[in-house]
């Protein structure tokens, strides 16, 4: 691995190009989401396309982040960082110019297998370029930029679906990716002496594919079976996923945490839009901008988590989040004005994602970033998108009050599971058996 780099203005640039990176994968998802009736309505198709134009996107993301985190690690976190951005940036404007809708669904699934070789190379390179109370800053920083991607995408969704066409919110893209590749070079080359696992790639691919896009029951049982197979071939031969992650209960509730919290995240936002232009009829610009309240409270409470309160409570700051939430979903569920619920569900949200990736980040070790990465990564968008899917269909089946009840219970899920992660936080490493393991 190479050196940390100096304190010079370079590496702060560098941040500022992978910090871009991650707010088009958010940008990518929000701002879809308001598009979507407007593409339903020009291409056609079911009343499902609506919710596949996020989950083609973030279920090939989910399945292939595992394996993006290892390639990272295997071919060079730059070197792939660059292959996804490429890819990306041609998913998007194929995306743009998509004829039918199972053209562009298929694009969108280029979009996001593309993003899955570059959102888990982030971490792995601002371990590179910074150290000590430097790195903190560094990763603090993602948080706000993930609120300032909320506020936007829906906002410009609208605008752009509104004064041009759909198709434009795809070619927003196109510019802020070639600006990434050519600011690419300011990025540290790193790699370990991990092999690709090809088998335990398959399985996962295979099982998460089986488990996420059908409905019939005899489907999901093969999906379970297949990953449970997976584990079994990660246990006993696999490389794919480092099994020292798995020695306590810590990094398993820094999983299913985001796995939970990710599904409201993600689903409660395309409920809100599905009811403003499905059941009132209002506009996508008029959609985008009623959800001006949730993304806001999401970008204030991520600067005021990071800044002040997570340095002076800790992790436990997620507790407030989750409650803030649940109480902000449940208050649209009971009638309270939109824009409330939204504001006070938004302020929640940033207060648990600023906590949680400080404290599941502080059970990684070196080695082990590369399939950390990619796993936190793969369950937040695996999260995404059954919330997308299930909070959507029961939408249409029971109505946006069930629907929200439904994101309260997932809400409250994931604060029980954080339990077990702040329980665990510091001790892996500061551990003497964890030292020695390290230095092994």
């Amino acid at each position: 691995m190479l050196a940390v780099m100096s304190p010079d203005p370079r590496r702060w640039a560098a941040l500022a190009v992978l910090l871009v990176a991650e707010a088009m994968n958010l940008l990518d998802t929000t701002i879809v989401q308001v598009a979507a009736p407007a593409i339903h309505a020009e291409l056609g198709g079911s009343d499902r396309t609506i919710s596949f134009c996020t989950t083609a996107y973030t279920l090939p993301f989910a399945l292939l982040l595992v394996t993006g985190g290892r390639l990272g690690d295997v071919l060079g976190r730059r070197r792939t960082f660059r292959i996804g951005m490429a890819g990306f940036v041609l998913g998007s404007a194929l995306c743009a110019a998509a004829p039918a809708p199972g053209l562009l669904l298929v694009f969108r699934a280029l979009q996001g297998a593309s993003a899955a070789l570059v959102i888990p190379q982030t971490i792995g390179l601002i371990r590179v370029l910074f150290d000590g109370p430097a790195r903190a800053r560094a990763l603090g920083t993602i948080g706000p930029v993930m609120g300032l991607a909320a506020v936007s995408g829906p906002v410009l969704g609208g605008f752009l679906t509104d004064a041009w066409t759909w198709r434009s919110v795809f070619l927003v893209n196109v510019p802020l990716g070639l600006a990434v590749l050519a600011a690419s070079g300011l990025l540290a080359e790193d790699r370990s002496t991990a092999r690709l696992d090809l088998i335990g790639t398959g399985l996962v691919v295979l099982g998460g594919g089986l488990l996420l896009t059908h409905e019939n029951g005899y489907l999901v049982a093969a999906g379970c079976a297949v990953l449970v197979v997976f584990f079994l071939q990660q246990r006993f031969h696999g490389n794919l996923v480092e099994r020292s992650l798995f020695r306590d209960i810590g990094f398993p509730a820094a999983l299913a945490t985001p796995l939970l919290f990710f599904a409201v995240l993600t689903g409660l936002p395309q409920v809100v839009v599905l009811l403003l232009q499905l059941t009132e009829h209002a506009d996508a610009r008029t959609a985008g901008l009623a959800m001006l309240p949730w993304s806001g409270g999401l970008a204030v409470s991520s600067i005021v988590a990071g800044r002040w309160l997570v340095p002076r409570y800790g992790p436990r700051v997620l507790f407030a989040g989750a409650a803030l939430l649940a109480i902000g979903t449940a208050g649209i569920a009971a009638g309270w004005p939109l824009s409330l619920g939204l504001a006070v569900g938004g302020l929640g949200t940033g207060l648990v994602t600023v906590p949680f990736f400080t404290a599941a980040l502080a059970l990684v070790r070196p080695a082990e970033t590369g399939s950390a990465a990619g796993l936190l990564n793969a369950v937040q968008q695996l999260g995404g998108t059954v919330g997308v899917a299930l909070l959507t269909s029961v939408y249409f089946s029971a109505g946006a009050a069930t629907a929200c009840w439904t994101a309260v219970g997932l809400t409250v899920a994931s604060g029980l599971t954080a339990i077990g992660l702040i329980r665990t936080r510091g001790t892996r490493a500061d551990s003497p058996s964890e030292k020695s393991r390290a230095g092994a």
